[in-house]
C-alpha cells in the first residue's frame, strides 16, 4: 500500500469525524493523533473529505510529471470522463488545448478504456459461465474486496481498469510514452504505483487546477467534441451497466455505489444469498462524479449527473479489442488484519471504559465506532484510546467536579442571569443554615442573601475578589468572590467562612487594648512614683544643705 493519504499530525483536533465517516475504521488514534492505517485503508478518501482541519493531505505528484515533460518521451493523458463535472462548460478539446499548453504530447479520453473494458465484461457474462461478476473499474471496491472479503475474489472481474486498459493502448501505439492520469480518485495514485509499467503517475483535478493557475492559463468554456460516446457515462452510478448491451442469458444486472451498500452486498454473497448477477460497484456515492477529490468540495450529484449525460452519447468509441489474456489483472489477498482479542481482555476494556453492564454501553458513536464492543476491541489492538468515549469523559468530569464541589470547605453558589439558584453546596448550605438544595433551587437568591453584590458583577461584568461581608441573618463573617461566566451566563459565588478567624482577630484586639490600658496604667503609675520619689529626695536635700551650712558656721566659729 502506497502512502498516497497522510496526515498532518499538528492540524488533528480530536474531533473523531474521520473515523467516524471510515467505512472500515482505518485509522489508528496514538497521542491524541490520528494515523491512517495503510494496509487497512481502502483509499476511498471520505476521511480527506470531511476532516474540518484539512489534516488528511494527498500526495502531489505535479512535480514528478513536471519531469516527465523535460524528458524527451512523449508524455500522453488519459483523462477520466468525470471531467465535464468538474470542469463546468469545458469539453474534451477544450482541455486538449489546456493541457497540451502545459507540455503534453497527447489527451484522450479515458472513457477509450472504458469502451474496452465494457466489451470484456459483456464477453465474461456470455463466454466463461461465471455466477457472480463484480466490476474491477473502482480500485477501492477492489481494495476493499482484496482486504476485507477474500472469499468473494473469485467474483472481482480479472479485468484491468478502464484507466489501465487505456493506458496499455497508448503504450502500444506511442512507444516509450509516459501516461498521465487525471481524475477525481485518490485510489488511482495506488493503483498506478501497484500496477507498475502501466501508468506513470496521476494527477487530480486539484493538482491540475492549481497547475493551470500557476501558468496562467484559463480554460476556454467550449462544450466541443470530435464524437460522442456512451462510454462517458462510466462516472456515474450504473454507468457501465448504461454502456452493456446486458443481455446475457439469466443474468441480473445491478448497480451500487458508497462502500456501507457495497459492504451489505458482498456479505450477502459471502452468505450464498446471491447468484447469477453483474454488479456494478463504486466506492463514492454517485461514483466517480462523487469522487473525493472532485475539485469544487460540494455534491451537486444532479448538475454532475445532467453535465455528463449532456456529454455522452449512444454510440461506443471504434477502438480495437485487445485479446482477452493482455487485459487480465490479478488480485491477490492483502493481509492486514489484526487477531482478535479474547473476551477476557475486551470485557477489561469495557470495565475501563466503565461499561460494567450492557446497559451501559450506549453505542452512541461519537468515538467512530459503532458499538463499545467494537471500541474495546480497536482498543485492544491499539487502535484506538479509552479517552475517544465521550461519555466516559462527560462522567469522569462530572465525578472529577463533583468531588471538587462536594469536598470543598468553600461555599458555592451559582445563578443565572435573573439571580436564581442554578447550584449550591454543602458547605454554603453550612453557612447559611439551609437543609437541602431542593429547598432553595430555581429560587431568587433574595431569599438567602443579599443580592446587591451579585446585581453589582452582572450590571458592570467587573468581578468581586475577596470582598470581606458580615451575614448578619447567619452571624457569619464570609470572605466572598463573584466571577460571572460570559459562556454560560451564570453568577459563580464563592464565600470562604472566616467567621472563627473574625472572632479570633476580634479577640486578640481586645487582648492588645487591654494590654495597652494596663500599660498605660503601670507607667502612670510609675511616673507618679518617680514624681514622689523626686519630691522626697528634692526635699531631703534641701535639710540636708541646710544642716551642712549650718555645722560649716559652728565650726567656723570655733
Amino acid at each position: 500500500m502506497s502512502n498516497c493519504l497522510t496526515l498532518k499530525k499538528s492540524n488533528c483536533k480530536n474531533c473523531y469525524k474521520c473515523i467516524r465517516h471510515c467505512p472500515v475504521k482505518a485509522i489508528r488514534f496514538s497521542g491524541n493523533q490520528a494515523h491512517i492505517i495503510g494496509n487497512e485503508c481502502i483509499l476511498c478518501g471520505q476521511c480527506f473529505v470531511v476532516c474540518p482541519q484539512n489534516a488528511k493531505e494527498i500526495v502531489n505528484e505535479t512535480e514528478k510529471v513536471k519531469v516527465f515533460l523535460q524528458g524527451d518521451e512523449p508524455v500522453v493523458v488519459s483523462l477520466a470522463p468525470s471531467f465535464i463535472a468538474n470542469y463546468e462548460g469545458v469539453g474534451i478539446n477544450s482541455m486538449r488545448r489546456a493541457l497540451k499548453k502545459l507540455g503534453f504530447f497527447e489527451v484522450e479520453e479515458t472513457a477509450q478504456g472504458a469502451t474496452v473494458v465494457k466489451t470484456e465484461y459483456e464477453r465474461m457474462l456470455k463466454e466463461d459461465e461465471r455466477d457472480i461478476v463484480i466490476s474491477s473499474c473502482c480500485h477501492s471496491i477492489n481494495l476493499l474486496i482484496q482486504k476485507y472479503f477474500p472469499s468473494v475474489l473469485p467474483y472481482l472481474a480479472d479485468v484491468l481498469s478502464p484507466m489501465q486498459a487505456h493506458c496499455q493502448d497508448i503504450k502500444s501505439r506511442y512507444p516509450n510514452a509516459k501516461t498521465v492520469f487525471i481524475g477525481p480518485c485518490v485510489a488511482k495514485k495506488d493503483e498506478a504505483e501497484y500496477y507498475e509499467g502501466i501508468v506513470d503517475a496521476v494527477l487530480t483535478f486539484e493538482e491540475l487546477t492549481n497547475w493551470f493557475n500557476e501558468e496562467k492559463i484559463e480554460l476556454e468554456r467550449e462544450m466541443d467534441s470530435d464524437v460522442c460516446t456512451k462510454a462517458r457515462f462510466f462516472p456515474t452510478t450504473g454507468g457501465v451497466l448504461k454502456t452493456m448491451a446486458q443481455n446475457a442469458e439469466g443474468y441480473t444486472y445491478m448497480a451500487l455505489d458508497g462502500v456501507d451498500n457495497c459492504i451489505a452486498a458482498l456479505r450477502e454473497i459471502e452468505n450464498g444469498n446471491i447468484h447469477k448477477c453483474f454488479i456494478e460497484m463504486s466506492a463514492c456515492a454517485g461514483s466517480c462524479v462523487g469522487g473525493p477529490v472532485m475539485e469544487k468540495y460540494h455534491r451537486s450529484p444532479l448538475k454532475d449527473y445532467m453535465a455528463v449525460a449532456d456529454f455522452a452519447g449512444t454510440k461506443d468509441f471504434e477502438v480495437p479489442q485487445p485479446e482477452s489474456a493482455e487485459l487480465k489483472k490479478v488480485f491477490a489477498y492483502i493481509e492486514h488484519r489484526l487477531g482478535l482479542p479474547s473476551e477476557s481482555e475486551i470485557s477489561s476494556v469495557l470495565r475501563q471504559m466503565g461499561k460494567f453492564k450492557p446497559s451501559q454501553e450506549l453505542n452512541c458513536g461519537s468515538c467512530g465506532y459503532n458499538t463499545c464492543r467494537e471500541k474495546a476491541i480497536a482498543i485492544c489492538q491499539g487502535k484506538a484510546e479509552i479517552s475517544m468515549c465521550l461519555p466516559f469523559l462527560k462522567d469522569k468530569a462530572e465525578s472529577f467536579s463533583d468531588t471538587i464541589v462536594k469536598n470543598t470547605p468553600n461555599g458555592l453558589i451559582v445563578l443565572n442571569d435573573k439571580l436564581e439558584v442554578q447550584q449550591i453546596n454543602a458547605s454554603a448550605r453550612r453557612i447559611m443554615n439551609i437543609r437541602a438544595a431542593s429547598d432553595v433551587l430555581g429560587e431568587q437568591v433574595v431569599r438567602i442573601l443579599d443580592p446587591a453584590a451579585f446585581m453589582q458583577v452582572l450590571k458592570t461584568g467587573r468581578d468581586i475578589r475577596d470582598q470581606r461581608v458580615y451575614l448578619a441573618e447567619y452571624k457569619r463573617y464570609v470572605e466572598q468572590t463573584i466571577v460571572y461566566d460570559r459562556d454560560s451566563h451564570h453568577l459563580i459565588g464563592i464565600m470562604r467562612d472566616i467567621t472563627d478567624e473574625e472572632y479570633e482577630r476580634e479577640r486578640k484586639e481586645n487582648i492588645s487594648r487591654q494590654t495597652i490600658e494596663v500599660a498605660d496604667k503601670v507607667v502612670d503609675k510609675q511616673m507618679r512614683i518617680v514624681q514622689e520619689i523626686a519630691s522626697l529626695l528634692g526635699e531631703t536635700a534641701a535639710e540636708t544643705k541646710i544642716a551642712l551650712a549650718k555645722l560649716k558656721e559652728s565650726i567656723t566659729d570655733e
